[in-house]
This record gives C-alpha cells, structure tokens and sequence, in this order.
C-alpha cells in the first residue's frame, strides 16, 4: 500500500483515480490543483505524486519543479498525467524530473502497473 497525493481538476477523472487507487490499496489525498498537491505533498511527504499537467491555478508542470526544487519533496516520485501526448510536454516533464508520464485515456491496470513500478524501482521508471 502506498500513500499517494492525486492533483487532477476533471471530476470524471479523479473519481476515476480514486477508485483505481482504491482496488489497488492505496491511500490518497485528492486535490484540484497543483498548489494543493504540492502543500499536501509538503506535509503528509507521501510514496507518490501524481499531477495532471494541465490544471487551474497552479498547472502540473510548476507543481512538479516546485516539488523537485524542495529537499523535503524532491525524492517523491511524481506520476504525470495529460490529456496532450506532445513529445515536448513529456520531454519538460522528464527533464524537470518525472518519474513516469501517462497520456490520457490510461487504463486503470496502466495506472496501477505504473505506481507498482515506481515503488519497485525507488520512484524511477523503466
């Protein structure tokens, strides 16, 4: 079981994660946001981050350089998730210190799988 903060504004999809998560055993945090997730992730320091990349407020992309750029959340492994599969939001995303990138529509098995890996590997993807 994993400790997860979800950043996802689409209601349809976070419900979605949510219930992925759920038959996973995860524990989540949901947030509609990228400045939530990154004061939730600051406090509660959770196993994995997952950020949609495009989101009010504070979009995915600023959240995940300002989790990195923390010392307290920098070793999180953040899971991206985009509705865009443009090579260079995945290629910021990466270079800005991603562990995993999924472009939407992603199967929960893909999600799940995905989370696994990251906790298997210590937050780096393969």
């Amino acid at each position: 079981m994993a400790r997860i903060v979800i950043a996802e504004d689409e209601p349809h999809m976070l419900r979605l994660l949510e219930m992925t998560l759920r038959k996973g055993g995860h524990e989540w945090t949901a947030c509609t946001d990228g400045s939530q997730a990154v004061a939730a992730a600051t406090q509660q320091l959770p196993d994995i981050v997952i950020l949609d990349v495009i989101m009010p407020v504070m979009d995915g992309l600023t959240a995940l350089k300002a989790l990195k750029s923390d010392p307290a959340t920098a070793a999180i492994p953040v899971l991206m998730l985009t509705a865009r599969g443009h090579s260079l939001t995945r290629q910021e995303a990466e270079e800005s210190g991603a562990a995993a990138f999924l472009t939407k529509p992603f199967s929960p098995t893909e999600v799940l799988s995905t989370i696994t890996g990251l906790l298997d590997k210590g937050g780096q993807a393969t």
